[in-house]
């Protein structure tokens, strides 16, 4: 069985950014077009547009989390503490894992914003970046998530 995971990995060696390798992952095809969540997803890879700010597979998470557990209604102050304290939780069980939430700390690096221009998929990419990791543990959290292994609602 392919598990969300996987399929987030695949997602990113295929050359999804990492918030669309989970985001993607983690939809269920009848919510979002494929298409339409790439699109949605584009800015988030890289800490934000490679502003090395919040881990791209960590927004991607949350963005799928408020597609599946997100509230509705504007003046719910009890759902918007939930949905927000579950965000929480997925963010610290990330902390957790690897010490930041981060990109330029995961990833080691000086400078704060880099040059926008990716670098280029190749097995040297992948093997020095941990990123296929990260994507991959995001993309866990869901199913955890899903499990009711980590609070919500």
């Amino acid at each position: 069985m392919v598990t969300r995971a996987d399929r987030a990995e695949t997602l990113f060696r295929e050359g999804c950014n990492c918030a669309q390798a989970v985001f993607v992952a983690c939809l269920d095809e009848q919510a979002l077009e494929k298409e339409a969540a790439i699109k949605i997803a584009a800015s988030f890879g890289g800490g934000m547009g490679r502003l090395r700010e919040v881990c791209g597979a960590l927004t991607g998470l949350f963005m799928a989390v408020g597609l599946k557990e997100g509230y509705t209604d504007l003046n719910d102050r009890e759902a918007k503490t939930a949905h927000y304290q579950l965000i929480q939780n997925l963010g610290l069980r990330f902390k957790e894992e690897y010490g930041s939430l981060l990109c330029r700390d995961l990833l080691m690096l000086d400078e704060q914003v880099s040059d926008p221009q990716p670098e280029v998929r190749t097995e040297a990419y992948y093997a020095k970046r941990p990123c296929a990791e990260y994507v991959r543990f995001a993309a866990s959290l869901f199913d955890q998530m899903e499990a009711d292994q980590i609070t919500k609602r």
